[in-house]
């Protein structure tokens, strides 16, 4: 448990959580953990609820329902991803668009998330997932998939994508952009050649540094990594009329670019949380092509040197805390 940001998490006995109205129990299998941990740590993420349990890619059993859940039962197999609730009343939420909504709450932020036991959550932010998938593979399916989906969306079908930072999106992502026709371009840090030789087992046609030069232009690129400096290098490598996407929650500011790598009607846009629909779409795509994730695991009791490994950056995929004894 987070008490305070900038310091350690404590381990700590707790009740269980009991499920309110149009809320489920949901006993913990594994957990992703995720850059966004960090940043809520580190207090670069702001005012999340103290104390506070981490965690926002939790994957689980319905242990019990509470009043009135209706599209849930026992036994269930769920993920609850960051956007653990929304108002339902807003233009955002009334337009589909509920990952915008001013009234959010997030899973691992502002809600108690999945480094424990057990976790309650809202029955709409629950996904139900294929019993095919285990809690370890789908652990990072649930923020680093999700998330990257939605970039993919925005970035388009075009054939060439750039991916800047290869860490636990940008191997879900790769699956998906390859299973689509694209050919994917990875950018890693200077001279990572582990991350480089991954990018390509998973899928990629080329990897190179952060400051190469793609052998092909781009058509649209997509930024993983906290580091605002890169985007002017991807709009750089991006064609006219193509699109870089931000998929961070926080990203170091960008700095000063000139006008004339953003004329061309290039797009530089954010991605903001996900929506349920994103969701349900992703987790059955995910489950039809189907996607593998790559995860180093740690036990609950090493939460903070799960943490540890995470900020160090040189993971091979993702890094997952498996709750239950016996989970796969």
């Amino acid at each position: 448990m987070l008490h305070r940001q900038r310091e350690p998490l404590r381990a700590e006995e707790l009740p269980v959580p009991e499920p309110r109205e149009g809320q489920v129990l949901v006993e913990v299998g594994a957990c992703g953990l995720c850059r966004t941990d960090l940043h809520v740590l580190d207090g670069e993420l702001t005012d999340p609820k103290l104390p506070l349990v981490l965690g926002h890619q939790v994957v689980g059993r319905v242990k019990e329902i509470g009043r009135e859940v209706d599209r849930l039962r026992v036994g269930d197999h769920v993920g609850v991803p960051w956007l653990g609730w929304t108002c339902g009343e807003c233009r955002y939420c009334r337009a589909g668009r509920e990952n915008l909504c001013d009234r959010a709450l997030f899973t691992g932020y502002t809600l108690d998330g999945g480094y424990a036991q057990f976790a309650v959550a809202d029955q709409r932010a629950c996904l139900v997932l294929p019993d095919g998938y285990a809690d370890l593979q789908a652990a990072p399916l649930l923020c680093a998939g999700l998330i990257g989906y939605r970039c993919l969306r925005f970035a388009g079908d075009g054939p060439n994508l750039g991916i800047y930072g290869f860490g636990s999106a940008a191997h879900i992502v790769t699956q998906v952009a390859v299973h689509r026709g694209q050919r994917v371009f990875a950018f890693t840090r200077p001279k990572d050649r582990e991350a480089q030789a991954f990018a390509l087992e998973v899928g990629a046609a080329w990897s190179g540094s952060t400051d190469a030069t793609p052998p092909e232009e781009l058509d649209a690129a997509i930024i993983f990594a906290p580091a605002g400096e890169l985007v002017p290098l991807a709009l750089r490598h991006v064609r006219k009329g193509g699109t870089v996407v931000c998929g961070g929650i926080h990203m170091s500011d960008i700095p000063p670019f000139p006008y004339s790598i953003l004329w061309g009607e290039r797009v530089l846009r954010s991605v903001a949380n996900l929506t349920y629909a994103d969701g349900a779409e992703f987790i059955k795509l995910a489950f039809a092509i189907p996607v593998r994730t790559s995860a180093e695991i740690f036990g609950l009791h090493q939460a903070n040197e799960a943490l540890a490994r995470l900020r160090m950056g040189d993971v091979r995929g993702s890094v997952v805390l498996q709750v239950r004894a016996g989970a796969t």
